[in-house]
């Protein structure tokens, strides 16, 4: 059987919400500290004590949202410990994440600038599970207000006389587990009850998110919708590629066995199930699809690094990870209808990274790379695709052996991903391209992929994966017939 992609390009399926290419960043490990923030008297060049390299890697894939301060860290956080003097502020032990002490340096006003560096929106998820009302209030109305009240009032002495925009805000985190192991039914009066003093300042307007479902309980979404749908802009779903056992052991980072590559494939796709199913439960609340599948917690999760704090949950990053994002895309690409936005777990130094650093020293993952290539498909018209694709098979289980995705952008450029799952043999793909009645005028590649599948940039050797220029296609009128290398993730770009 022959790999066939039929794109139909005059047949658009809606926008790509670039909030699909979020980040997240949570008080965990070495992601904030060290990652993001060393601190203005840092010998590290940084702005206002933002380190500059990992700002400028960040603004590079064009970060359109950064959720913050957590995770399980979001439910123990008390905002008003991290504003102020930075020399005033409460320390306290991170107990979720290692048992280190949180000093606050990093709080709101940090936080705020990241994203105005950034030029992304902030995600900010509230304290539901041992916060109060009066605090998540409070803290909305310090960062939204403009005009007098107390909290406005501290802001201002606190250095920020205008108020910030928010557009995004969390109630509460995994509050089946780490939140409070509370009962959806249980959770869904709270979101209620919180959700009501998340107020709207003057023009500033609030996408409440409410605390969504682990994997597939479907009922913790029946619920929350059955209760509280009229309530919530989006409902956030969480899920990690893991292709051990939580507990026992869930595989190495770097030495992935051909099984595992295999498993980790098979539970990566796994997410469509995921989507499909959770929205087949949302529809019959909102049918016309107001509230948005939030899936702010994604990605691999394997054991640490050895010789790591257990509690950091540092990883390395190899072409594996990079499959697993670009099919992750192309999954919520076709779900975008009703996915809103996704945060990968997480921004630097966390589970799947974008980067990793070292004392003054970064470097780029192979994720990252394929969040730079995929960038084009942000806020772009999806188009109309089937795909007729050969197996993958593995020990008597089988799985699609080629993942792709099209749009359009704003010029009409069109951009094809494409991703060979199997890590073993390249893959012809015949590409029809519909409806192109003036022809390809012109097309150009790129293309990520590398030797072995545990090959990965170290600080030694940055840019053993990094993409290059992709020419293995031929053109016939309006056909291609490309040919992908194994485990390769390539962007096509037909004009």
């Amino acid at each position: 059987m022959k790999n066939t992609v039929i794109i139909n390009t005059d047949v658009e399926k809606g926008i790509i919400n670039k909030n699909i290419y979020g980040q997240f960043a949570e008080h965990l490990g070495r992601c904030i500290y060290e990652g993001l923030w060393v601190g203005e008297n840092s010998p590290i060049p940084n702005t206002n004590g933002i380190r500059n390299d990992v700002l400028e890697a960040l603004k590079n894939i064009n970060v359109p949202v950064l959720r913050w301060p957590g995770g399980c860290f979001a439910d123990e956080y008390h905002w008003k410990d991290g504003v102020g003097p930075r020399e005033q502020r409460k320390r306290m032990v991170n107990t979720h994440w290692g048992g280190v002490i949180e000093n606050n340096h990093f709080g709101t006003h940090e936080f705020m600038q990241l994203c105005e560096l950034l030029d992304c929106e902030p995600y900010i998820c509230g304290n539901v599970g041992s916060g109060t009302v009066q605090e998540m209030s409070e803290w909305v109305e310090y960062m939204t207000l403009n005009g007098e009240s107390p909290m406005a009032d501290w802001r201002k002495e606190n250095g920020r006389e205008e108020p910030w925009n928010l557009t995004y805000f969390g109630v509460g985190n995994e509050n089946w587990g780490c939140g409070g192991n509370m009962r959806p039914e249980y959770y869904a009066d709270l979101y209620r009850r919180y959700q009501t003093y998340v107020r709207n300042y003057g023009k500033n307007k609030i996408y409440k998110i409410a605390g969504g479902a682990n994997v597939d309980d479907y009922r913790w979404t029946e619920v929350l919708m059955r209760e509280a749908h009229w309530l919530m802009d989006g409902l956030s779903l969480h899920y990690y590629t893991i292709p051990g056992d939580f507990w026992l052991g869930k595989g190495s980072a770097t030495d992935p066995r051909a099984e595992e590559w295999f498993v980790t494939m098979k539970k990566a796709l796994h997410m469509d199930e995921l989507i499909t199913k959770h929205s087949t439960i949302m529809d019959k609340y909102d049918p016309a699809k107001r509230i948005g599948m939030i899936i702010d917690e994604w990605g691999t999760w394997f054991d640490v690094e050895p010789g790591t704090n257990p509690g950091f949950l540092y990883q390395q990053n190899t072409i594996r990870d990079a499959l697993v994002a670009g099919v992750h895309f192309h999954i919520f690409h076709k779900h975008s209808d009703r996915v809103q936005m996704t945060n990968i777990a997480q921004a630097v130094n966390v589970l799947q990274a974008m980067v990793l650093t070292e004392g003054e020293k970064m470097l780029l993952t192979p994720t990252y790379h394929v969040f730079e290539m995929f960038k084009v498909h942000q806020d772009a018209t999806k188009l109309d695709i089937e795909t007729i694709v050969e197996e993958y098979e593995m020990n008597g289980e089988k799985l699609p052996s080629v993942s792709a995705s099209a749009s359009k952008d704003a010029n009409g450029k069109i951009h094809i991903s494409l991703c060979n799952l199997n890590h073993q043999a390249e893959s012809t793909v015949n590409i029809d391209l519909r409806g192109l009645y003036d022809g390809i005028a012109k097309i150009s590649g790129r293309i990520l992929t590398a030797d072995k599948p545990n090959e990965h940039n170290t600080f030694e050797q940055p840019e053993v994966v990094k993409p290059v220029e992709f020419k293995s296609f031929t053109v016939f009128n309006s056909e291609l017939t490309v040919i992908l290398p194994a485990m390769s993730v390539v962007v096509l770009a037909v004009e």
